[in-house]
Formats: structure tokens, C-alpha cells, sequence
């Protein structure tokens, strides 16, 4: 057995007993904070590790002189019920339906959202952008979702389709909010699933990460996010071993 084979039997077994008794000190815990953290500091979230920490361990936020956003805190705990559907789920084959499950967990007790009449668990009703870019029409996410499906069905799973996966998704924009989370979320999943070191993106290299799908939609380009997503894999799996 190879030693990211090793690891990835470790990470499987770790997650399903230590979410069954609760634990908040192992590795379940550090990886349900540490994607919850950084997916949503990435999208602008200002909560920091501690709070986020404190938050998943006991359901509270220490107290500060600063005021909390309520979406920020409700986005958090969505991650954390979003992952949580993940690890339910890992037996599924990846789709849409199960994708727009996960949205659901994510967004579902957004009050912002809702109170925008933003489409929770399902595609997005409006056009949205990526900055000053066009994503897919709404009309035409769910036939971009089935292309994008169909492709990867077809595939031998490795690291380089999942980081075409995600830059496809990712340019198709399939929500109102939350694509970025969700394809993280994805990413992490088909990892686990095919035996790949799983990728965690660290807010510090956000402008990295954003550069590197900005290259896939201008020059259809993955070398950087390739780059990127190797980085990723190796800074999980060094904060991973403490637990080993």
C-alpha cells in the first residue's frame, strides 16, 4: 500500500468515528475548520480562525468589541452541515442532484439570500458574473451542468480532470452564490473518492487561485491552477500527519 493510499484510509476512517463520537480534537474536526475557514474567507467572510474554530467546536463565538455578519456566521455553519453531506454522500455517484444538495446545505439558513429571492438548492434564476466576466446564462446552466457531467463520466479519474472539473464548473457559475464553496466542496469529495490527496485552498494564496481560473477562462490554460492545486495537496497533507 502507498503511503497517499495510507493516508487517504487513515483520513475515511478518522472522519466516520470521530464525527460519530463527537470528537473535536482530531482530524475530522481540523478539516471540517480548515475548509470552512479558508473556502469562506476566500468568497470574503471576516470571520476569523478562532471564531470559526469556536463555532464548529461549541456553537459559540468568543466574545469582541467588533460586531459579527450574520451571513458570515450562517454561511459557516452551512460549510460545516455542507461537509457533513459530503461524508453521507461519498457512496453516491458525483451529480447534479447531489451537487444541488450540498448548495442546499450551504445556503439554506441564509436569511440574506432568501430575503434576495435567491434560488437555494437549485440553479440560479439571474445572470451573475465573475468580476467583469460572463458566466453561463441561466437558461443554459442545467444543459452546461449535463456537458460538464457527461465529460467527466467519461473520464479516468486524476488530478488534472479534477482541476479541468473545477475551472469548468467554476466558469459555468451554476448558482446565484456559493460556487466557489460548492466546487471546493467537490473537489475535496472526488479527491477522497479516487484516491488523490485531497486539496484544501488557503485564503494567502487567493490571488493565486484567482490569477489561475482567470488564465483557464482567457487561454483555456490549467498549467497554474495544476501548479496551485500540487502545492495544496502537499500543504493538507503536512498539516494531516500531526494526526497520524
Amino acid at each position: 500500500m502507498n503511503k497517499e493510499k495510507k493516508f487517504l484510509d487513515f483520513l475515511l476512517e478518522r472522519f466516520k468515528i470521530e464525527r460519530e463520537k463527537f470528537d473535536r480534537s482530531g482530524v475530522y474536526a481540523y478539516t471540517q475548520r480548515l475548509l470552512a475557514y479558508n473556502s469562506n474567507k476566500i468568497e470574503g467572510s471576516t470571520l476569523t480562525e478562532e471564531q470559526t474554530a469556536s463555532l464548529f467546536d461549541n456553537g459559540t463565538l468568543p466574545k469582541s468589541d467588533d460586531y459579527y455578519r450574520a451571513k458570515d456566521v450562517e454561511e459557516m455553519n452551512g460549510h460545516f452541515l455542507m461537509f457533513n453531506k459530503m461524508l453521507d454522500t461519498l457512496n453516491e455517484q458525483l451529480g447534479t442532484g447531489l451537487i444541488k444538495k450540498f448548495h442546499y446545505e450551504l445556503k439554506s439558513g441564509v436569511f440574506e439570500d432568501r430575503a434576495n429571492g435567491y434560488a437555494i438548492g437549485d440553479y440560479k434564476k439571474r445572470p451573475n458574473m465573475i468580476g467583469m466576466y460572463q458566466t453561463v446564462r441561466p437558461e443554459n446552466v442545467e444543459k452546461g451542468m449535463n456537458v460538464l457531467m457527461e465529460w467527466y463520466f467519461r473520464q479516468k479519474i486524476n488530478l488534472d480532470v479534477l482541476v479541468e472539473f473545477h475551472a469548468r464548473y467554476e466558469s459555468i457559475h451554476p448558482f446565484q452564490d456559493g460556487n466557489g464553496r460548492t466546487g471546493r466542496l467537490i473537489l475535496f469529495r472526488e479527491c477522497l473518492k479516487n484516491d488523490i490527496v485531497p486539496i484544501v485552498i488557503e485564503d494567502a494564496n487567493r490571488n493565486e487561485y484567482l490569477d489561475a481560473l482567470k488564465e483557464y477562462r482567457e487561454e483555456e490554460s490549467l498549467n497554474k491552477l495544476i501548479s496551485l492545486f500540487e502545492k495544496e495537496q502537499q500543504f493538507y497533507l503536512e498539516k494531516c500527519k500531526y494526526f497520524m
